[in-house]
């Protein structure tokens, strides 16, 4: 079989690979050199708003681009999502003011969130569905890749150039990631006589999903609220977001129906378990255990790289292993390093063991994500896959944003033990979630 490096698909897999690498990259390498942003252009205040902006502009971008490329087909939504992505970099990359490089920061949300839904219905048009998860396992290793690389080089690039350059040096990749996928978009917008003219359905999705988005941002601002009223604001933005996300997802979604509602719901809860967890590892190693900085995030480098290893183990394995038996392996795997981080709290164990609880929890994540987005695609008709992809990339964000302030919270109550109580609780659900999405007889869509 012609590999996803073989021609006629190298040079889409290459420039697609980039694409997500690049994106990712962003996201981590602005962590780093934040400080520097708001000490330069005086903007402190608006810290939070600066990573808070980007994800609500993502899940509104996914929803919109999702709708349009069902419409209209991936090519133009795709370059559109570019463009934007690119104009954000060129704003935030030239700001001289806050302001000025928080709307930068929006548009990369918006072409970001954009990217992510028109690069999944274009790898469903490109590739045959016996390549989807090994397309998906390359993906995988380019949202892990960066978390081992984009600080240092982020870090390197503003102490030799200028913290400019970190924006404006991505803006240069992009275009190039751009030419090596445009061959690949030929040819790929529906024709005009069956596209689908925008609806006011699209209008109401895009806007639940800046309703989702603000509520998000609501919970993600917990912690600076006394106890009570951050626990009613916390109940009363998971229910406005349960409200509105219900049209963004698959019908059966909230009743975890086998197939495609399952695997969406999947996405959700194990979101949850890794980074409702992982915030609080760095902080149990070094406040219980006194480690160093860099000695506790080699924990979290390490269940990136069992991530990146699990998913190119995915990708090579591709149809010849049972997907039901790999969702169940890496659910069982995830909430298993959750239940370690519990038990090393509880018990004081050896800071090695949470270590390794979280190198299983990495290859946990990197087991079912890539089988997750091939699932989706496959249970996906024509005309679905944005709106599938989307509310697959939502519910994961929303997941995760949950699960945080959710243990935020819990962490105010019971210092490591409430937050990894919850998350190996919330991985229970999830082995029982992922046993429920490969229905016994699937009518795959190829």
């Amino acid at each position: 079989m012609t590999g996803i490096l073989q021609r006629p698909y190298a040079l889409t897999t290459i420039g697609a690979w980039s694409l997500v690498f690049l994106s990712a990259f962003e996201a981590l390498a602005v962590t780093t050199i934040m400080p520097e942003v708001t000490a330069d252009l005086n903007g402190r205040s608006l810290y939070a708003l600066a990573f808070s902006s980007v994800m609500a502009a993502g899940v509104v971008g996914m929803v919109a681009f999702g709708s349009w490329a069902d419409r209209r087909g991936p090519a133009v939504p795709l370059l559109v999502a570019i463009l934007l992505f690119a104009a954000g970099l060129a704003v935030a990359g030239t700001a001289t003011t806050m302001p000025t490089f928080a709307a930068g920061r929006v548009l990369q949300g918006l072409g970001a969130g954009g990217e992510t839904v028109a690069l999944y219905v274009l790898v469903a048009q490109v590739y045959p569905a016996a390549l989807h998860i090994k397309i998906f396992g390359a993906f995988a290793s380019a949202w892990v890749l960066p978390s081992m690389v984009g600080p240092f080089v982020a870090g390197l690039v503003a102490d030799a150039l200028s913290w400019h350059w970190v924006f404006l040096g991505v803006m240069l990749l992009v275009a190039v990631a751009t030419a090596l996928v445009l061959p690949a978009l030929r040819g790929r917008d529906r024709p005009a006589p069956d596209r689908v003219p925008a609806t006011a359905d699209d209008a109401r999705r895009v806007a639940r999903a800046a309703v989702v988005a603000v509520s998000a941002v609501a919970l993600s601002s917990l912690g600076d609220l006394e106890r009570a009223p951050a626990w009613l604001l916390a109940a009363a933005s998971l229910a406005v977001i349960a409200v509105a996300l219900h049209p963004l997802v698959p019908a059966g979604t909230y009743r975890i129906r086998p197939g495609l509602p399952a695997a969406v719901a999947l996405c959700a809860t194990a979101g949850g378990v890794f980074f409702g967890t992982e915030v609080y590892l760095p902080l149990l190693l070094h406040d219980r255990y006194g480690l160093p900085t860099w000695l506790s995030g080699i924990t979290l480098t390490a269940a990136a790289l069992a991530w990146a290893l699990a998913s190119a183990v995915q990708a090579r394995l591709a149809e010849r292993a049972n997907p039901a038996v790999w969702l169940r392996t890496g659910a069982a795997l995830l909430t298993g390093g959750a239940a370690v981080e519990l038990v090393t709290a509880w018990l004081h164990l050896h800071p090695v063991i949470a270590a390794l609880g979280w190198f299983a929890a990495g290859a946990g994540m990197g087991t079912l994500y890539p089988r997750i987005s091939t699932l989706v695609l496959a249970y996906s008709a024509e005309g679905e896959q944005g709106f599938n992809t989307a509310a697959k990339s939502i519910t994961d964000a929303v997941g995760g944003s949950g699960s945080l302030a959710v243990a935020g919270l819990l962490f105010g109550l019971a210092p490591f033990l409430g937050p990894f109580a919850f998350t190996t609780l919330l991985g229970i659900l999830t082995m029982l979630v992922a046993a429920r999405v490969v229905a016994p007889q699937p009518a795959l869509v190829s």
